[in-house]
């Protein structure tokens, strides 16, 4: 029943949703592998919840590009080739170069610039402790800062899927990271471009920070 304000009561978070949210997370921390493939069954079990809620949330899966569906044979963990991690970079060159003109030039610049920075300063203290994890940790969390302060709700969206992709690659592919304060200045960089609204500049230091990350990660797959 609506109320006098018609408003309507917020529902909860449907089971199908809290399954997708943990199935998404074991796909990108390597849980759940690459070529992996996905019992209705024994997932079931594990979730304690009937098949139906399963099946949604692996559909909703299949439709975000992470589990793929062969005829005859199940459901499957997607595996990303190298023209498919060349894809996935291209995208999120144009995804987050729009983010950051959006944050360059939107109404809170400063704000927006100060949030990266704690973020970039986030990556610099554990590069200094020698912490890989909490580097790649930070590292992920600096992108998708920048595209949350774009305030845009569809960039962040395809985003979201992006860096799940981003992680596959990345968890599949160990030590393909380079050196940390190599890795940290970068993205000081891409942050100093955006505080000073420098188009140019951004653009170059995006594109040059993800053709860094591709390269390593395809010479890697080979």
């Amino acid at each position: 029943m609506s109320s006098a304000s018609g408003f309507q009561p917020v529902p909860r978070e449907s089971t199908s949703s809290l399954i997708t949210r943990q199935l998404r997370e074991g796909i990108m921390r390597g849980a759940l592998p690459a070529g992996a493939q996905l019992s209705e069954a024994t997932l079931a079990a594990e979730f304690g919840v009937s098949r139906g809620p399963l099946r949604e949330a692996m559909q909703r899966l299949v439709q975000e590009g992470l589990v793929r569906s062969e005829l005859n044979r199940g459901l499957f963990v997607k595996e990303l080739d190298e023209t498919e991690i060349r894809d996935l970079y291209l995208t999120r060159t144009a995804i987050e170069t729009a983010a950051a003109r959006a944050v360059a030039h939107g109404e809170s610049a400063g704000e927006g610039a100060a949030r990266l920075r704690a973020r970039a300063a986030a990556m610099a203290a554990a590069a200094a402790s020698g912490d890989l994890q909490a580097l790649a940790d930070a590292d992920f969390a600096f992108h998708e800062e920048l595209v949350s302060l774009a305030g845009s709700p569809r960039l962040h969206r395809v985003h979201e899927t992006l860096m799940v992709e981003t992680r596959m690659c990345m968890t599949a592919l160990q030590g393909t990271y380079f050196d940390p304060e190599d890795q940290v200045a970068e993205h000081s960089r891409i942050v100093e471009a955006i505080a000073s609204g420098d188009d140019a500049g951004l653009v170059r230091e995006i594109e040059e920070h993800m053709q860094e990350a591709l390269d390593r990660l395809v010479r890697a797959s080979r």
